[in-house]
């Protein structure tokens, strides 16, 4: 029994598909808004183990501090600030689910069948001892400096959002009224 079997990445590769799939399923599927955060939290963490199995270090813990570390932070804290709904009580059943399952697996098969199609059975060459993070900073201060900046101002408008969201809830019409403007 050689081949795909043989190798221990291989294994490990389809025991986190798995956990991210089963991970991303319960992100759409969870009627506690929190618990879907959580959900999301543990698929990116299978998505960071993907890159760990790959053998690039640097993305995979990039991913953990970014996404994990800040961006479900900030999720959970708007849902808290914003004292958004967290329990089963909203209604969240769609009468159009079955569309939507079939929508899902038909393209999750023309995504499976194109990449058969388009390589076949190709393999991929190991990626040795991880990316060079020199490497990666070039790219992204040259090659990929606009995105790189997009990304950057739409982290600021979401931080000016969450301090919106956390202001107390007066308009200065109101703030004007508790100085004493009128008696």
């Amino acid at each position: 029994m050689g081949g795909w079997f043989a190798e221990a990445s291989n294994w490990w590769f389809l025991v986190l598909a798995v956990f991210i799939a089963v991970s991303a399923l319960r992100v759409v599927t969870a009627t506690n808004v929190v618990h879907a955060a959580l959900f999301l939290v543990a698929a990116l963490a299978g998505t960071a183990g993907l890159f760990l199995v790959l053998g690039a270090q640097f993305v995979a813990w990039v991913l953990v501090l970014v996404y994990i570390g800040a961006v479900i932070v900030l999720f959970l804290f708007g849902i808290m600030i914003t004292r958004a709904p967290t329990g089963p009580k909203v209604e969240v059943d769609n009468p159009r689910k079955g569309f939507a399952a079939t929508a899902a697996v038909l393209t999750f098969a023309v995504m499976v069948f194109s990449s058969i199609s388009a390589f076949g059975g190709e393999t991929v060459s190991k990626v040795g001892t991880g990316t060079a993070t020199e490497l990666i900073g070039n790219q992204l201060m040259s090659r990929f400096v606009l995105p790189f900046e997009v990304v950057s101002f739409v982290l600021l408008a979401a931080l000016i959002g969450g301090i919106t969201l956390a202001r107390a809830d007066e308009s200065p019409a109101d703030e004007e009224d508790d100085e004493g403007g009128t008696a």
